[in-house]
C-alpha cells in the first residue's frame, strides 16, 4: 500500500459505532407493553429555559411491570413534565399526584404494535443513511488520494476494506431490527 496514504479507519470505525449506539438508543425507547425508565430518554422537558432531558428533573421509577413513575423534584416542572410526555408521541396519557407523575403502560394492540414495527423500520433506516454517508467520506478520502497520485491497487485494496465494514455495520443494524421488530411483536 501507498506510503503517503493511510486511510484512518478507526475514525470511520468509531462514527459507525456511534450510529449503531444511536440506533440502540431509539430502539430502546420504542414501547413495547413493558415498562421501562429507558422509554422516556428522548423526552425533553423545557425546565430553566433549556431543553433537558425527564431523569434531569425527577426521580424515574418502575415499580411495577405497566407502571412509570417519576417523582418531579421542582413543583414548578410538573405541568411542563406532563405535557413533554403527551407530547412525546409515546402514547402513554400522564397521571398527576402531587410531585409525582404516574405512567400506566397499555397493552399494545395489534395496531400500535404495527406501528411500533415501522417505527423500528425508520430507525434502522436512518442508522442504515448514517453507515452509508460514513462509507461515502471514506471513499471520497480514497478518491483524493488516487487524484493525488495513489496507485489503482492500492485503491482498490482501500475501497474493498471501507466496503466491508460498511457491510458488517449494515448487518448488524439488520440483526437489530429484526430483534426489536419480534421483540414488538411479542404478545
Amino acid at each position: 500500500m501507498s506510503d503517503e496514504f493511510m486511510l484512518d479507519t478507526d475514525d470511520l470505525q468509531r462514527r459507525m459505532d456511534g450510529a449503531i449506539a444511536s440506533l440502540r438508543t431509539e430502539f430502546a425507547s420504542l414501547r413495547t407493553g413493558r415498562a421501562s425508565a429507558s422509554m422516556l430518554e428522548p423526552v425533553m422537558v423545557d425546565a430553566y429555559g433549556t431543553k433537558t432531558p425527564i431523569n434531569q428533573v425527577g426521580t424515574v421509577n418502575v415499580p411495577e411491570p405497566r407502571m412509570v413513575t417519576i417523582n418531579v423534584w421542582d413543583k414548578g416542572l410538573v405541568g411542563k413534565v406532563e405535557k413533554a410526555i403527551r407530547e412525546s408521541g409515546l402514547g402513554i396519557n400522564p397521571q398527576l399526584n402531587g410531585t409525582i407523575i404516574m405512567l400506566p403502560i397499555p397493552e399494545l394492540n395489534e395496531e400500535r404494535r404495527t406501528q411500533l414495527t415501522k417505527v423500528a423500520g425508520q430507525y434502522s433506516e436512518n442508522a442504515r443513511v448514517s453507515i452509508r454517508n460514513i462509507r461515502r467520506d471514506g471513499m471520497d478520502q480514497i478518491k483524493k488520494a488516487k487524484s493525488d497520485g495513489m496507485s489503482e491497487d492500492d485503491q482498490k485494496v482501500w475501497e474493498g476494506e471501507v466496503q466491508e465494514m460498511t457491510n458488517k455495520y449494515i448487518s448488524m443494524i439488520d440483526a437489530q431490527l429484526e430483534t426489536k421488530q419480534a421483540e414488538i411483536m411479542q404478545v
